[in-house]
Order: C-alpha cells, then sequence, then structure tokens
C-alpha cells in the first residue's frame, strides 16, 4: 500500500497547531506538456495552499487544532496546477481518473502517451481490498498526478474486493449521521443517538480512525513529497475517490480536480480541516444529471438507497465546474450516468464550445444566462445580443463556488451521548 520512503512526523509533546500558506489563483496561461499526439495536459500558474506538517501527525494536529480553539495561520506559495479551462486537460486527467479503477494494461485501460508512466500502483497488491488507485509521473519527473479510485459496486457496473470498505467509507463520508437513513439501515457506527438526533464528537471521531481512505490517503501523500521532493504533486479522482481527493487536497494545499465526487464539505467539516481563506485550488467537475454529484440520490425510491448508499450530502468544497447535461444533451436524471467513461466517451470528448457558437443558443451550456463578462481566463463576452466569433467561447464552463447550500437540514447534532455508550 505505501510507498518505501518512511513518514514518521510524530511528537508526544502537546502544542499549539502550527502555520500554514495561501495565496489566491490567479488566472493566467502557462507552459504546455504533451503526454501524447493527442493528449495534452495545459498547466496554469495557480497560487494555492500549503500545510505544514513538520513535527506533527496531520490528525494529531486537526485535533490539537479543536482542542486549543484557534485556527492556524496561512503563508503564501504558488505553483503550476492544472488548467481547469482547457477541454483537452480536462479530459487527460479524467482518463487518468478512469484508470484508476485498472491495473496497468487490464481493458478498458486509456494509454496516455510515452510522457506518462504509471510510477507506483496502489492498492493493487492480490490481497489488498481499500485504498487503490495510482502514481502517474511525466517524464521529466517535474509532476506527479495521484488518481485515487472511486466505488466499486455491482449496482454501478463494478466489484472486486474493496466494494465492502468502499461502502464503508461512503456510508460514513457522505451521510448525516453513520449511514443511518431509517430503522432497516444498519449503522456504520455508534453515534446515533435516537430520533433525529446526532452525537456530534463521536462522528468526528469515526472518521479519523486509521483504517479508514483519509487517513490512508494523507500518509500516502507524505510518502510521494520525500518520493518526489522537487515534483509538484497533484490530487484528481472520481465518485468517492474524488471526493478523498478533495479532502488530501484541502488537508495538503495540492492543486486537485475531482470528476462527479460526492459532497465533500460536511466530511471536512467534521474532519476540522483548517480552511484557507481560498479552496480554488480544488476543483470539481460534473454534471447535473448525475444524481450523486447532485446530491439528490438519496430517498427510498432512489437506486442509492436501494442499494445501501447513504448518499445525503450535496455541499462541495472550492469551485465547480458544472455541464448543463439536461438541458444540452436531453438527458434524464439517471445513475448509470455517474461512470467515468460515460464522462469520457460522452460528455468531454465533444467540443462543447460549439454549442455556444452562432446557433442562437444564448443561454450557454452551463444552464445559465450569461450575465456580463464571464469570470474566465479567455475574458470572454457572452452578452445576450451580441455575436461573438467561435473563437472567443469559452472551451469549459467558467468556475463558480457552492454557495447557499445546506444539507442534513433535520438532523440536531450534539452531545447526544456518554462515553460509555460511543462505540
Amino acid at each position: 500500500m505505501f510507498l518505501k520512503t518512511p513518514y514518521r512526523h510524530r511528537s508526544s509533546q502537546r502544542r499549539p497547531p502550527m502555520g500554514r500558506r495561501h495565496i489566491h489563483i490567479p488566472y493566467t496561461h502557462g507552459a504546455q506538456m504533451s503526454i501524447g499526439q493527442s493528449l495534452k495536459l495545459l498547466f496554469r500558474r495557480l497560487a494555492y495552499t500549503l500545510a505544514n506538517v513538520k513535527g506533527k501527525s496531520v490528525l494529531g494536529r486537526f485535533a490539537l487544532d479543536r482542542e486549543w480553539g484557534q485556527s492556524m495561520g496561512w503563508k503564501e506559495d504558488t505553483v503550476e496546477g492544472p488548467a481547469i479551462d482547457k477541454r483537452e486537460t480536462v479530459l487527460a486527467l479524467a482518463k487518468m481518473t478512469n484508470n484508476a479503477y485498472l491495473s496497468p494494461g487490464e481493458a478498458g485501460w486509456y494509454d496516455l502517451g510515452g510522457n506518462w508512466t504509471a510510477d507506483h500502483n496502489i492498492g493493487w497488491e492480490p490481497d489488498a481490498d481499500g485504498f487503490r488507485g495510482h502514481v502517474f509521473l511525466s517524464a521529466d519527473n517535474a509532476t506527479a498526478v495521484l488518481s485515487i479510485k472511486g466505488t466499486s459496486a455491482g449496482w454501478l457496473g463494478g466489484g472486486g474486493p474493496t466494494v465492502r470498505k468502499d461502502k464503508l467509507n461512503d456510508n460514513l463520508l457522505f451521510s448525516c449521521c453513520c449511514g443511518h437513513v431509517d430503522w432497516t439501515w444498519s449503522n456504520v457506527c455508534g453515534c446515533f443517538g435516537g430520533g433525529n438526533k446526532c452525537d456530534e464528537d463521536c462522528i468526528e471521531d469515526a472518521l479519523t480512525d486509521e483504517s479508514l481512505f483519509y487517513p490512508v490517503g494523507i500518509n500516502l501523500y507524505n510518502n510521494l513529497t520525500y518520493l518526489y521532493p522537487d515534483a509538484k504533486i497533484w490530487v484528481i479522482g472520481h465518485s468517492l475517490g474524488g471526493a478523498l481527493a478533495s479532502l488530501i487536497g484541502t488537508t495538503f494545499g495540492a492543486p486537485t480536480v475531482t470528476f462527479e465526487a460526492p459532497g465533500e464539505r460536511m466530511a471536512a467539516q467534521r474532519l476540522h480541516l483548517p480552511m484557507p481563506p481560498s479552496t480554488q485550488h480544488v476543483t470539481h467537475i460534473y454534471h447535473t444529471a448525475d444524481p450523486i454529484a447532485m446530491g439528490t440520490c438519496n430517498g427510498v425510491t432512489s437506486s442509492c438507497y436501494l442499494g445501501g448508499y447513504a448518499m445525503e450530502s450535496k455541499c462541495h468544497l472550492g469551485q465547480s465546474i458544472i455541464y448543463d447535461s439536461v438541458t444540452e444533451l436531453h438527458w434524464s436524471v439517471d445513475i448509470r450516468t455517474h461512470g467515468i467513461v460515460v464522462i469520457i466517451e460522452q460528455l468531454l470528448s465533444a467540443d462543447w464550445s460549439e454549442k455556444t457558437g452562432k446557433t442562437g443558443n444564448k443561454k450557454g451550456w452551463w444552464g445559465r444566462k450569461p450575465q456580463g463578462l464571464l469570470e474566465h481566463p479567455t475574458q470572454a463576452r457572452l452578452i445576450e445580443g451580441i455575436d461573438t466569433s467561435f473563437e472567443d467561447r469559452v472551451e469549459v464552463p467558467a468556475p463558480k463556488p457552492d454557495v447557499d447550500c445546506v444539507e442534513c437540514y433535520a438532523w440536531e447534532f450534539g452531545d447526544y451521548m456518554n462515553d460509555t455508550t460511543r462505540k
């Protein structure tokens, strides 16, 4: 599972949390790096947040942060991140997230070209049944991309040895309280306090169990920083893998891109991840026909309920790029549109900028009527009544923060259990 480089940042001394650094993200054009004749990855300069983890384990420091009741300071830093405004970059990253579900060379594996190699295969040992993914390394060793596998489940067309632990992580991270939906469900932790009550400290502690995927991921990321000390490290993933990528990216300030990830903001709050002034280094990409990413795969008639998955979260960290597949592609809301192959072959492979060309469609393929100058690096004007050229059209919807989002509003969170009853 882990890389050979050890991670041992632990201390027995109790002390206040340490500093972090942050700067806002400016959109600027950067260099281009080829990863195959038809597959390219573009860079953008971006400022991001970086955690200072020296001297204390990450989870230990977060526990101190909660105990001391004070926020961490942030310092400024700037690195190169993926150009998420370029369709070819988004498509390339999506193919890497697909490959996280497969062993190298397995049927369905996308060839990324000679300039990228699967440098480390994570969790693919014959007896492994948990966290999985790959580390893709550029030919010049300048960029390492950690791609994290999402949920494998028969009802999603998957399966395999990770199904049980995938489901456990799903129900802990994305449910309001221990995967308790109604009396017919078995709780995955002991924090349910009866009625609509959930013990807050208990559910927070449940997410820090070292056997869960998030603690595994932060240890893995630390190993990567030792293995590639001079490389840019990005974190990506699809579905559950995307949510984990976001949590890891928020923890360390790593540039992060996710595809069809469930809302992970609630999990980040429960983990007490210190929120930087901006989380724009985290970008979620999803479409409106996917009930999991949109936070609507719940209720007794939903596919998630029938499969035993309590997917109740809906709010995302960072910024979201949302494709309006319901309006523009006339897709029905269907869990079968959640799969990454559908995203690659049917959503991202098409040149969607043509949908806002000289076709009379002034609403835009992101489902909103543009208002003046878009907040986008191309600074393309898409004002109703103005016929802009095809070259001015944006390739990817402008990222926007997930605002005015509310989840688990029917629940009460507080101190409803004593220490002897918590499990």
